[in-house]
């Protein structure tokens, strides 16, 4: 699997509150934010099934 970059714009309120966050947790910002995405998609799974991508 490759890593891509995503810019993301982001209230300068909000991203201070997301690094206490992870320093709490032990992690990057950047990491933390992978932890939010795949709880997310975790639950949609969990309530639509499972996502399905097309193979190229």
């Amino acid at each position: 699997m490759s890593t891509k970059s995503l810019s993301l714009r982001i209230d300068e309120e909000l991203l201070n509150k997301l690094h206490i966050v992870a320093d709490y947790e032990g992690r990057s910002a950047n990491s933390q934010i992978l932890i939010l995405i795949r709880d997310c998609i975790d639950g949609y799974e969990k309530t639509h099934g499972k996502i399905e991508l097309e193979s190229k």
